[in-house]
């Protein structure tokens, strides 16, 4: 009874039986009974099987969300309805039982696609031992396709939870061979695994031509430099710490398979220069093919007589297969698979309000940040200053310009009745509503993702593309690897930091820039300032790092960057408070005027019924501080053993032995994490 515990519950060594495709065959029988000596014959079951893989593993928009665009929410970027645990005292503990972030189900559905294809494949790279009917080079596409499927898996899970099990095929009901394959692997060792996979990806895969819809060589290479430059600046990072390997108090060093691990290029600065180069290379392969290709900003399109703009639009169309930029998308289809990014982007983004901090960090139009042109609520007239949303968005960075909403503005320009669910102008931010589909969390909101056609706006039935990788973060991996790898901006990264510059309309030098930057100032607004707790010095590094977050703004790469740089320490002595728009004191505040009564519809009195944090706490919006039940009212906060997820405690028993002796398990908790159920972290 225990292995079945073991083999379903841990590892998922069985398909489930729901998983069916519109191929005949598996509608007729559950996967879960398939015999792939009969199934895996065609190359149209190779395509049906690798169908149902993408929508799980691929990025893709929620049905009743803001999609793709709210995953950075829980970041200085964005913030939700209520706060992320993970910046709470307390309230992330360790779980019981198995949840959604252990999970090896689809990595074991990779898995049993690759030993069972590649077998009919044969051993030879010409394919000449394949058996399988078909057009040889679409079998190998789709061999590839469930490589890289498996790589993204397995870096979701990495990055969650850094050593993690390497399996790379399904596993026998033997209680001993379960246990074993439970070995966790050292960080570095999965990560190189998962560069492995992509490298097989792109030697299975077609060209991007086949069909952007598709996964392709392109996407593998962009994939493989995320990958790199994630695990080589976490070992730059957390060098020494818990966290890597060999570091002080690394919790792989108590079991024996892991004790003596040395790392395969025999040191850690040596492993860490490996992962920037490789990441380095994959990077400018795919920015040198793509660098004169990208997507024009031409600004705001308010009239069906302006320009449409392909930067914008690129985000919020149907078909993305003319857009050279895009290297891979998903595609919705009225009635089929939808979506609801549309409507959230037409009100106040369901609530994943995009913070104070967020928009003081985008650069002047000049190139010059913001506090060089007055303080952050009164400017010079170059920078208006806060006070209105209209304000913050003169003279500024194109992207802020484009995407952040200002009441006035017209949202829809093609009229169509199928959409019912559109505003056909922005509204005055509801920032009183308690409605998370409707609600202004801070005040401002985002129109990344909203169409100008009316069709898209029915509630719950959107049907945009959805981007899932673009070539742009080639650039931006390059220039980020490049410059810790080498300390310098040679190579291709003032190139490439330029071509961006230029998109975003923004005029001066990168020197110009990183001249008038102030660390202090940049500190109140970035946790990307930060390292350890301590600002920065670095103010290139820091206008790197600066135009990632400009540039892939509502995109879910906000937290692995801050995880990866180690940007939240700081929040363990010093509370972080969020905040939006200038309330108080300001024209927005009149806004909310109730004449009627004689006041505000803003109730600001610290109560539970409060819909507005008061002004004796900020002139600003703090969402979390209307009253003291919620959730971060004394601030953000965090730990260390916040950058990693707790393992859960029913996997330690069904992998001991004897199923009660935690240690006895191959299992070991991630850092300051403790092996009890509903804990919180203990540093």
């Amino acid at each position: 009874m225990k292995t079945n515990r073991l083999y379903i519950s841990i590892l998922a060594l069985a398909l489930a039986a729901g998983f069916t495709s519109c191929d005949d065959f598996l509608d007729r029988e559950p996967m879960s009974t398939v015999d792939p000596e009969v199934y895996f014959t065609q190359v149209s079951q190779l395509e049906s099987y690798a169908n149902q893989l993408y929508e799980n593993i691929l990025p893709s928009h929620g049905n009743w969300s803001y999609g793709i665009f709210g995953e950075d929410s829980g970041t200085d970027n964005q913030t939700g309805a209520t706060a992320n645990n993970r910046f709470a005292e307390g309230l992330w503990k360790v779980p019981n039982k198995d949840d959604d972030n252990w999970k090896f189900e689809w990595i074991y559905r990779c898995n049993f696609f690759l030993q069972n294809v590649l077998e009919k494949y044969g051993t030879k790279e010409d394919g000449s031992e394949n058996t399988i009917m078909g057009d040889l080079a679409s079998i190998k596409h789709y061999i590839g396709e469930i490589y890289f499927l498996r790589a993204y898996e397995y870096f979701k899970r990495y990055q969650k939870y850094g050593d993690f099990p390497i399996i790379t095929e399904p596993l026998a009901d033997d209680m001993e061979i379960l246990r074993e394959s439970n070995k966790r692997m050292p960080r570095t060792e999965v990560a190189r695994f998962i560069l492995d996979d992509l490298k097989k990806a792109y030697d299975f895969l077609s060209a991007k031509e086949m069909a952007t819809t598709r996964i392709n060589k392109d996407a593998a290479l962009l994939l493989r430099s995320r990958v790199a430059l994630f695990e080589g600046t976490w070992l730059k990072s957390f060098e020494g710490t818990a966290f890597v390997p060999n570091g002080e108090g690394w919790p792989g060093a108590s079991k024996d398979y892991n004790k003596d691990y040395q790392f395969k290029s025999g040191s850690i600065d040596k492993e860490i220069n490996y992962f920037l180069e490789q990441a380095i290379a994959d990077a400018e392969t795919i920015s040198e093919a793509y660098k004169n290709d990208l997507a024009e900003n031409k600004g705001l399109q308010q009239s069906v007589n302006d320009p449409a703009n392909p930067y914008y639009d690129m985000f919020a169309q149907e078909d993305l297969s003319g857009v050279r930029e895009v290297l891979l998308w998903r595609q919705y289809g009225r009635g089929l698979v939808t979506h609801n990014v549309n409507v959230a982007a037409n009100r106040g983004n369901y609530m994943n309000g995009v913070t104070r901090a967020f928009v003081n960090n985008f650069l002047m139009a000049n190139g010059e940040p913001v506090y060089k042109h007055g303080s952050y609520a009164d400017g010079d007239g170059y920078y208006r200053g806060d006070k209105t949303i209209a304000d913050v968005r003169i003279n500024r960075d194109g992207r802020l310009q484009l995407f952040l909403k200002e009441p006035g503005q017209v949202s829809i320009l093609y009229e169509n009745i199928e959409g019912n669910e559109a505003s056909m102008t922005e509204p005055i931010p509801n920032i009183s509503e308690t409605n998370a589909e409707r609600g202004y969390n801070t005040g401002y909101a985002l129109r990344k993702g909203g169409s100008f056609d009316q069709k898209h706006y029915a509630n719950g039935g959107g049907y945009t593309a959805a981007v899932c990788f673009r070539a742009t973060e080639a650039l931006l991996n390059y220039m980020e690897a490049y410059y810790v790898r080498y300390g310098n901006r040679g190579g291709h990264v003032d190139e490439y930091w330029q071509i961006l510059r230029d998109r975003a309309g923004i005029t001066g030098t990168i020197d110009q820039t990183i001249s008038a930057t102030d660390m202090a100032q940049e500190a109140l607004n970035d946790w990307g300032a930060y390292f350890a707790g301590n600002v920065i010095q670095d103010k290139t590094l820091y206008n790197i790092r600066r135009e990632r977050r400009c540039e892939l703004m509502a995109e879910g790469l906000r937290y692995m960057d801050l995880c990866r740089w180690r940007a939240m320490d700081q929040m363990m002595t010093t509370p972080y408070f969020v905040e939006g728009i200038h309330i108080w004191g300001t024209p927005m505040e009149h806004w909310y005027d109730d004449p009627e009564n004689g006041g505000s519809k803003l109730i600001a009195d610290g109560s539970d019924n409060a819909t507005m944090s008061s002004r004796d706490k900020s002139e600003y919006v703090r969402p979390y501080q209307k009253n003291t039940k919620q959730v971060g009212y004394d601030g953000f906060h965090w730990h260390m053993a916040h950058y990693l997820t707790p393992l859960p405690i029913n996997q330690f028993l069904v992998t001991a032995s004897d199923g009660q002796t935690i240690g006895d398990s191959p299992l070991y908790q991630n850092p300051y994490w403790p092996t009890t159920a509903d804990m919180p972290a203990e540093k």
